[in-house]
């Protein structure tokens, strides 16, 4: 059963038998009523089947670039997925929790940040200031109600600050390896000569497999402005529901993090959820339903308070 502030592991969701002594139960209600939907949302073999997927539109906004969303409408409380830097909102994830939602009647709303996928913009001229306001927006504009945020990497740490700035409308987080004040500590926790070497040439270059030039790069602009949003120095004052899902194997964001913000965050309904061999990405179809198990039963939990 999971515990209040609980640190799981192993999980529900890994290839264990039902005689495994440490393998806990799934919630009753992904069992007995959305076990199926669960299944067929998280399958990649069923991506020729899903039929009515939502279509491209975009958002406009005074002197500011155009946002692409794909919205499905329905019942609260409703789930807004926030990817990563440099992702999309046409990745597994965010898909599989359109076709969960729409199995279980609820919204969903998943978009891509400034300089993203299909939004307009420019990703180097992005900072985390921007990609709030971005969040904020949709939030603002294209839902009503209730909302459970679903954060993928830096889109976690965009929840955190959705969630401070908007308390009155977000009903639960779900972050997924997130990448809380990372960019910043990992900077500052460089040597001093090197980092003096990146000040220089005005930009902090970071080897990644996640893009095609095999780096990411920041300017110390970016930087300085994404110090401005820090949250794990002080009380995080979020508190509704959080449950916090990360894999021991992230090689880009440490799952300590997660823990970090278990113990500074103000709610008393706080789960971490550990993953042997999750990587940052999450994208295995176990690593997939567990999100979607996870979402499910804060819905589940959500309706029965109503």
């Amino acid at each position: 059963m999971l515990q209040n502030r609980g640190f799981l592991f192993p999980l529900p969701c890994s290839n264990k038998t039902a005689a495994d002594d440490d393998d806990v139960p799934l919630p009753r209600r992904c069992e007995t009523v959305t076990r199926a939907s669960v299944v067929s949302a998280c399958d990649p073999a069923t991506d020729g089947d899903r039929r009515h997927k939502s279509t491209v539109q975009y958002a406009s906004r005074p002197q500011l670039p155009k946002l692409a969303y794909r919205k499905v409408t329905g019942k609260n409380p409703g789930v807004v997925f926030l990817p990563g830097y440099g992702s999309n909102m046409n990745g597994q994830k965010a898909e599989a929790l359109e076709e969960f939602c729409k199995s279980l009647g609820h919204a969903c709303l998943r978009f891509d940040y400034t300089g993203h996928g299909a939004s307009e913009g420019v990703i180097s001229e992005g900072t985390i200031g921007t990609w709030k306001k971005d969040v904020l927006f949709v939030l603002d504009e294209l839902t009503k109600g209730p909302q459970i945020l679903v954060g993928s990497s830096i889109g976690g740490w965009l929840m955190l600050l959705t969630a401070i700035a908007r308390p009155e409308r977000i009903a639960a987080l779900v972050g997924i390896s997130t990448a809380a004040d990372h960019i910043v500590t990992s900077f500052k926790s460089l040597p001093l000569e090197t980092r003096k070497e990146f000040e220089e040439k005005g930009a902090w270059t970071v080897p990644t497999k996640h893009s095609e030039e095999g780096l990411y790069k920041f300017s110390m602009d970016f930087l300085q402005e994404a110090e401005n949003h820090c949250v794990l120095q002080s009380p995080i004052p979020i508190t509704c529901p959080i449950r916090l899902i990360h894999g021991l194997k992230d090689e880009d964001v440490p799952w300590h993090i997660s823990l970090q913000i278990a113990e500074r965050a103000l709610s008393p309904d706080v789960d971490v959820i550990l993953r042997r061999h999750g990587q940052h990405r999450m994208s295995e179809k176990d690593d997939i339903k567990l999100m979607v198990y996870t979402v499910d039963d804060l819905i589940d939990k959500l309706t029965t308070m109503i």
